[in-house]
């Protein structure tokens, strides 16, 4: 099934269920997501009737669905931690602001907890105080688990992946060496992210999804023009259970945790770091990884990073070309301070 919740003026939202392709909704039974997800043994039938009847048309009530009408399916969260399991972009971005990669980031996780009490809707606008900050975006996919004991194994973190979204993970990329130079992890330089219009049952992703990884094309534009269209089951070092069980290590995970995969991104068939589309590679799913690119070719880094106007997309499609989680499509304002 597919879950979105609709922008109703409250923090929290009114939770909808949501027809396969997209087209339609129903208020669910359960008033929010995370209702749900803390009675999740209870809410998951009663929300799988709702969308099997949404399906077959025997639900008078259903209406248009809307994805500008929508926040993050989880407009706020207990906790949202976000991986690398693309060891390529860790690579990358570190060797753009000269730092080596550690053995171990093969082997061991990298994952910082992000700011989870104001996510952005999917077409919310990213506003920036000021452009030299760097601002980018970073295309991802992440899990909602329910709860997950401390020390669970990779088996059972599996079992409690319940939701799968896109994420667009907003990062101030000239904000982060300075504070990564403190040795205390990302804060500033880690503004709110946002998720896809819907949030997706592994049940629902069929083939797509093998209970670790989902495969597909993740599909960045920028301005409406193709940036990025990696294969997210390729050079994924860690899975989404290694991901939630590095999580849980040593605490408890609530129901509604968060976790993100970190930006989707393929080597070259050299092995190298790809190249973009217009090369006949499949480009990239943040800006500083072709500004690593830049770099490498011309001695200096000549893509900007987002200014005020410009618009990022992120979306990935079935088989059949049909949008699967809706599409994250926001445009960057530059605001005055309040």
């Amino acid at each position: 099934m597919k879950l979105a919740t609709l922008r109703d003026g409250t923090r929290d939202g009114r939770l909808l269920v949501v027809s396969g392709s997209l087209r339609e909704a129903v208020l669910a039974p359960y008033t929010t997501l995370q209702a749900a997800l803390d009675d999740w043994e209870e809410a998951e039938p009663q929300l799988q009737m709702a969308a099997d009847a949404l399906a077959t048309g025997r639900m008078d009530d259903a209406f248009p669905f809307d994805p500008a009408a929508c926040e993050s399916p989880l407009p706020r969260a207990y906790q949202w931690a976000d991986g690398s399991a693309y060891v390529n972009h860790v690579e990358l971005v570190r060797r753009a602001r000269g730092a080596e990669l550690p053995e171990s980031f093969w082997s061991d996780p990298l994952m910082y907890q992000g700011g989870s009490d104001s996510f952005l809707g999917p077409r919310d606008a990213i506003e920036i105080f000021d452009r030299g900050w760097g601002a980018d975006f970073e295309a991802e996919i992440a899990v909602v688990t329910d709860d997950v004991p401390m020390g669970a194994s990779t088996e059972l973190a599996a079992e409690r992946i319940r939701l799968i979204m896109l994420v667009n993970d907003v990062s101030l990329r000239n904000l982060i060496p300075g504070e990564l130079a403190k040795g205390f992890g990302f804060f500033q330089s880690k503004p709110s992210s946002a998720f896809s219009p819907v949030a997706v049952t592994p049940d629902e992703l069929g083939g797509a999804w093998d209970g670790r990884k989902l495969y597909g094309v993740m599909s960045t534009d920028l301005n409406g023009e193709a940036f990025g269209r990696p294969e997210t089951g390729e050079d994924m070092t860690f899975d989404f259970p290694q991901l939630v069980a590095h999580a849980a290590r040593t605490r408890n995970l609530t129901a509604g945790t968060i976790i993100g995969s970190g930006t989707i991104s393929n080597r070259g068939d050299d092995g190298g770091p790809g190249k973009p589309g217009s090369d006949g590679g499949r480009g990239y799913s943040c800006i500083a990884e072709r500004r690593m690119l830049d770099k490498i070719e011309t001695g200096e880094f000549r893509t900007p990073f987002l200014e005020d106007g410009d618009t990022v997309r992120i979306e990935m499609l079935d088989d059949d070309g049909d949008s699967i989680f809706g599409a994250i499509e926001q445009t960057v304002a530059e605001i005055e301070r309040r």
